[in-house]
């Protein structure tokens, strides 16, 4: 009886974890205490903290890969998903149901701020470059400053797999602190007066317009640069059918349905790649510092384009709205809104920052594809 006791004791888990795993299974401890009690992300990031601690979890091998007539883990099946491509674009198609253009086609100006809030992506590219990094690590660790978690772990997933667990956490931990990073920003580039300025309401949008543009957009994008199919070919679907009217029952299974069974996957997966040997190193925190560095230049960048829209305006734009250019779709949009009503109480922002904030989604893509048309 005690023979079998001591065996069951060095043959458990526990017998078997090394000082890394459990720093590891302690940081997914500490996600799930900022999901859980402060409330970042929770949707995103309960599933990536559950599946961090999953797969450093010693001799349950659930990320252990398919070896013949050896059957892989759970986790492992399930992150074929993310290996093939398949869980992102299927996420974009449920952005695309929820999201609406009509601000951004109201005021077709404010695509350029999306364009510009995408800088950032550019900046730490090269700076990644100049730390050592291959050209595909430094694509991959550039697309965290697009702030959108699904572009990011489309690209790593085809680029630099190594790197997925590690790039997916900076990116969605900085969309989760996108009300921490941004304010400082914005008051730091911007005047008092620039932040009172109130913007003219914006022109109705048809519904005609609204379903023509997802059409236009998937065949010129597209055309032009076949690597983005996937991500603006599943949101610009995604937008048609919510707009089309027809097909109510599918575009509340995009918004709904679709959406949290896709972020369970998503989640957990991406979490299991997160494994000691991979993530406890010194390019885990090069990566992180690269991809703070990359939003807070998005933004930066979003706002300063923002400032000069503001005087060949004569003041018409509220430079703030630039920083809703990272992408972040609404949380960024909703930070500019907040710190506009913070200034001026009677101002709303919001649906003009929904113009570079939507944009932004659309730019990031298209930065995605350029990188993976030199780098795949």
């Amino acid at each position: 009886m005690g023979e079998t006791i001591i065996q069951f004791i060095t043959e458990s888990g526990f017998a078997m974890m090394t000082y890394k795993e459990a720093i590891m299974i302690a940081i997914a401890c500490i996600f799930l205490y900022l999901a859980i009690k402060k409330g970042y992300e929770p949707y995103l990031l309960i599933p990536i903290s559950v599946g961090m601690l999953l797969a450093n979890m010693p001799g349950a091998d659930l990320m252990k890969p398919e070896n013949g007539q050896v059957t892989g883990g759970l986790l492992y099946y399930l992150y074929q998903g993310v290996k093939l491509g398949i869980f992102p674009p299927l996420i974009f198609l449920c952005i695309g149901a929820s999201t609406d253009f009509g601000p951004m086609i109201a005021n077709p100006k404010t695509m350029l701020l999306g364009a510009a809030a995408q800088f950032g992506i550019f900046f730490a590219f090269l700076g990644a470059i100049f730390l050592g990094f291959s050209g595909p690590e430094a694509a991959s660790i550039g697309i965290i400053g697009g702030a959108d978690g699904p572009t990011a772990i489309q690209l790593t997933g085809k680029l630099a797999p190594h790197l997925l667990g590690t790039i997916a956490l900076a990116a969605y931990s900085y969309m989760a602190l996108v009300p921490v990073i941004q304010p400082p920003i914005i008051r730091l580039l911007t005047t008092k007066e620039e932040r009172n300025i109130k913007m003219e309401q914006l022109r109705p949008v048809s519904q005609k317009e609204k379903i023509i543009f997802p059409i236009v957009s998937m065949i010129i994008v597209i055309g032009l640069l076949p690597t983005a199919a996937p991500l603006i070919g599943m949101l610009m679907f995604g937008n048609l059918l919510k707009e089309s009217k027809a097909v109510p029952k599918l575009v509340e299974t995009a918004q709904n349905s679709l959406m949290y069974i896709i972020t369970i996957m998503l989640g957990l997966t991406v979490g299991a790649t997160a494994n000691a040997d991979t993530f406890l190193t010194v390019q885990t925190l090069g990566i992180t510092a690269m991809g703070l560095v990359a939003f807070s230049v998005g933004t930066a960048s979003g706002v300063l384009f923002g400032k000069l829209m503001c005087k060949l305006t004569g003041g018409k734009v509220n430079p703030m709205i630039g920083a809703a250019g990272v992408s972040a779709v609404p949380m960024a949009a909703r930070v500019v809104q907040k710190v506009g009503r913070e200034e001026n109480p009677s101002n709303f922002l919001l649906m003009h920052a929904m113009g570079p904030n939507v944009a932004g989604v659309i730019g990031s893509a298209v930065v995605a594809g350029i990188l993976l048309k030199f780098f795949a």
